[in-house]
């Protein structure tokens, strides 16, 4: 039952969403005729590599709108205030992307292009409220990466302002995922911690699938493709830290350590029994990314 007037203590969450309120920005506001500074060659490889990261902004939008009620009938309130302000974010970043493909003049790759894609985001779709959480803060850490790249080389190009803008935004969403996370961990099972886990270690698995297609265009816009995955992989491992996922000590004793990046038990992350049919289901049932998940180019991709 969702209360008219709830209770609720200012917390980290509220301050975040007051920030957010504060910090809107529009595509209005963005000087479209900034340079560029990529070539012909470099603008199409730059639409390629940030495919994943376009997609990404519209899942997170999406999914924000399906966690939003879970959390509303969990009586959290401050993260209701909070997720609002994030989907007006989710939005911003989604709309201003999609000018920047019209000012590349290009366009990003297709999912036949890149099935992994279709793999990662019906992933961040499964489970409840505290799984979206995990695996936006994982989306966050990724995009941070990403952005930062073009921010500091690039400061007064078009997407290298851009990205100084995006990552103000996503500053507060990192601060919202791990304050929910660090709260939350405590009070759930060593068996939900280790899902979590395995959620880890399968999105950073699809990861690394989906920048091997990409290294040749990482390349030709300067990036090293190996050197940021394994940036992306120390900083998911010490966000897990952050949040209590190492040496967990929940309710009902301790649950699983972390293993170290690289090492043989994180090549091969042990199973658990756990079904992600028992957890509350998502409710995204008529989104564009569900009814793609249903089709056969999705279980193909799976064997991928």
């Amino acid at each position: 039952m969702i209360k008219v007037y709830p209770q609720y203590e200012e917390d980290l969450l509220i301050r975040l969403f007051h920030k957010g309120v504060k910090a809107q920005w529009s595509a209005a506001d963005v000087d479209w005729n900034d340079p560029i500074q990529f070539s012909q060659a470099e603008s199409h490889a730059l639409a390629r590599m940030l495919t994943p990261v376009y997609l990404g902004e519209q899942s997170a939008m999406i999914g924000a709108s399906v966690a939003l009620p879970q959390m509303a009938s969990a009586g959290e309130t401050t993260a209701q205030l909070y997720l609002s302000s994030f989907l007006m974010d989710e939005a911003r970043h989604f709309e201003v992307l999609t000018h920047l493909y019209r000012r590349l003049g290009a366009e990003p790759l297709t999912v036949r292009q890149m099935p992994e894609m279709l793999r990662y985001h019906n992933r961040l779709r499964k489970g409840d409220r505290l799984d979206w959480v995990w695996g936006i803060l994982i989306s966050d850490i990724f995009a941070k990466n990403f952005y930062t790249l073009y921010a500091k080389t690039q400061p007064e190009a078009l997407f290298g302002k851009l990205s100084g803008r995006i990552l103000k935004d996503e500053s507060r969403h990192q601060a919202f995922a791990e304050y929910y996370l660090k709260n939350a961990i405590p009070a759930v099972s060593p068996e939900r911690v280790g899902v979590l886990i395995d959620m880890k270690d399968e999105l950073l698995t699809i990861m690394e699938s989906m920048y091997r297609r990409l290294y040749d265009d990482a390349e030709q816009v300067g990036m090293d493709g190996r050197k940021f995955l394994d940036r992306l992989r120390a900083d998911i491992e010490i966000k897990a830290k952050r949040i209590g996922l190492n040496d967990f000590q929940g309710p009902y004793g301790p649950g699983r350590r972390l293993a170290a990046p690289g090492s043989r038990a994180a090549a091969q992350p042990k199973r658990h029994s756990l079904s992600f049919q028992a957890l509350k289901p998502s409710r995204c049932s008529s989104c564009y990314l569900a009814l793609l998940c249903q089709t056969p180019l999705f279980r193909r991709a799976q064997c991928v």
